[in-house]
């Protein structure tokens, strides 16, 4: 028997073997059960991903000798004649190379006869979209109303090709393109019954290399094993896909991220010489900084990420030895030159230039966690374990001794709800002068069982980085020493125990127009520290969430 490639072998045969179009496969299966088939349908999506293969299921389900059923016998001599290809009422027609008004006329004169063996005569079209118009014209009335013997089924990868008087006449299914996940998991089953070993690892480079298409991956699959037999290495896998280029990737972002200008360009002229595309690497390398910065600012962000959980890792720990503000910085630097490298006639000397601008740029740090350094600086020069007040505050400064005392003797039972504010208020300027400037004009809410909520107006220009982790959790801590119980905090927008707030005072009435916003951020305590530790400071511009169109940035 002649070899079959694992495409053809491993070829779904019942609805169950289809792999990633739960929601086609259900609406089908539903629809023969429930005798509600439609005379004509077009299933749409990537190549690869099970269109014709599903089309010619149907077809044996609804010709089967034990049907209609939901699963054919494969079994009977209708099923086995359909699968191998050879049935006389069950015709693939490919649209490609039958596109003309004259074939698509034999196929007019053709379909008044009823089907020899079986039930149902199907024709199955493959890329429906490459018939001609006149083709498609000829077909119209005849998809309109066919015999009652007859369905129609048509695939293809680009329907917005296909007329619309077509597509209202046909029941629509659009499929999905594959996960990383899903390739890899079929493929894990395919290797066991092959009895191939191969990692993991290497299987989930193999569906990267698929993009999506199962019987692309498949393919590969067939190539590796040819490559390296029966016992697959991961770097066979690398070696036969050319995936070098994924590691340049990493060894280009680790180079700029630690502001190493030399090294990128030299791993980049590395790649250049390998023969790699350099406006693909391009490409590569816009989205390798996006999941950068996904998996730097979403938790849980392996979800949006189709890629192996071992690139994820990496990603991750990657992304760790950069801010995210850095991370978006670099990316803007990509997304802004993208049009001149896709233009450019030497791409390599715009990637040049991109990766020594990239690596020249100073590393963002957010004010609060730049604040919380000189805070840190001025407790080890002064000795103190506390940072002294830039200006006279109208607060006194305690002793130490002092301090520790009244703080063991602080009540916590009961407090009014404004002096219970204030107190607390009152420990985060101790322990954060930058924290406090963040909560100080907001309102409490209330505090019941262990859960402090603290309430924000909407717009507030750093409820951003209130809500925070990291700085819930300091705010927590704090909590926990001044109430002395564990506790959760809870940031409100909206909401608040009534107060009114003061203009000037950072937080923007619903409705102010950007110049009133601006100046509140300009009187806000946290800036006027900034300025006044940086002698000589001037802001140069303040942009609101308003005009970057992205509610994440303040």
């Amino acid at each position: 028997m002649e070899y079959l490639v694992l495409a053809r072998k491993w070829r779904p045969q019942v609805f169950e073997d289809v792999v990633g179009q739960d929601h086609v496969v259900k609406t089908l299966k539903n629809a023969i059960r429930r005798d509600r088939v439609a005379h004509a349908l077009i299933f749409s999506g990537p190549r690869g991903i099970g269109k014709t293969s599903v089309a010619r299921i149907l077809a044996k389900a609804l010709n089967c000798e034990k049907g209609p059923a939901e699963t054919p016998c494969n079994e009977c001599t209708n099923c086995r004649e359909i699968t191998e290809g050879v049935s006389m009422d069950v015709r693939e027609i490919d649209g490609a190379s039958n596109r003309g008004i004259d074939e698509v006329r034999e196929l007019r004169e053709n379909v008044k006869f009823s089907p020899l063996t079986s039930r149902y005569k199907v024709y199955i079209i493959d890329e429906v979209h490459m018939l001609t118009k006149e083709a498609f014209n000829a077909l119209l009335k005849t998809i309109e109303e066919p015999p009652p013997h007859v369905i129609f089924m048509f695939a293809t990868t680009e329907v917005h090709r296909v007329p619309a008087t077509i597509l209202s006449r046909c029941q629509r299914h659009e499929f999905r393109r594959m996960s990383i996940k899903q390739i890899s998991a079929t493929l894990r089953k395919i290797a066991t019954a092959e009895g191939i070993e191969i990692s993991d690892a290497g299987l989930s480079l193999i569906a990267e290399g698929a993009e999506g298409s199962l019987r692309d991956a498949e393919s590969i699959f067939d190539q590796v094993i040819s490559y390296a037999g029966t016992v697959v290495k991961d770097g066979d896998v690398e070696t036969l896909l050319g995936f070098t280029d994924r590691k340049l990737l990493y060894d280009i972002s680790r180079a700029v991220i630690g502001r190493d200008a030399k090294a990128a360009l030299g791993i980049l002229d590395e790649g250049y010489y390998a023969g790699l595309d350099m406006k693909q690497f391009y490409q590569m390398l816009q989205r390798h900084f996006m999941n950068l910065l996904l998996v730097k600012v979403a938790e849980g962000a392996g979800r949006f990420i189709d890629l192996p959980d071992f690139e994820v890792a990496e990603l991750k720990k990657q992304a760790g030895s950069a801010s995210g503000e850095t991370l978006k910085r670099l990316l803007d630097i990509l997304m802004a030159e993208d049009e001149e490298v896709r233009k450019s006639l030497d791409p390599k000397l715009n990637l040049e230039f991109i990766l020594v601008k990239m690596a020249s740029l100073e590393p963002l740090i957010p004010v609060y966690e730049l604040l919380d350094r000189v805070e840190g600086m001025e407790r080890r020069l002064t000795g103190t374990g506390k940072a002294q007040p830039l200006k006279a505050s109208p607060i006194a400064p305690k002793e130490p001794e002092r301090e520790r005392a009244e703080q063991a003797e602080m009540p916590v039972a009961e407090p009014a709800t404004g002096d219970l504010w204030e107190g607390f208020k009152e420990t985060v300027k101790k322990r954060s002068n930058p924290l406090w400037s963040m909560i100080e004009p907001g309102s409490l809410i209330g505090y019941e069982k262990g859960c402090l909520r603290i309430g924000f107006p909407k717009g507030y220009v750093f409820l951003d980085h209130l809500n925070d982790p990291s700085q819930r959790g300091r705010l927590a801590e704090i909590g926990r020493e001044f109430f002395g119980e564990e506790v959760t905090v809870k940031i409100e927008t909206g909401a608040g125990d009534g107060s009114v707030v003061a203009p000037g005072n950072g937080l923007p009435a619903d409705g102010s127009n950007d110049n009133d916003i601006k100046k509140e951020a300009l009187n806000h305590p946290m800036v006027q520290k900034v300025m006044d530790i940086f002698e000589g400071a001037e802001i140069k511009e303040i942009i609101t969430r308003k005009q970057t169109g992205d509610p994440s940035r303040g």
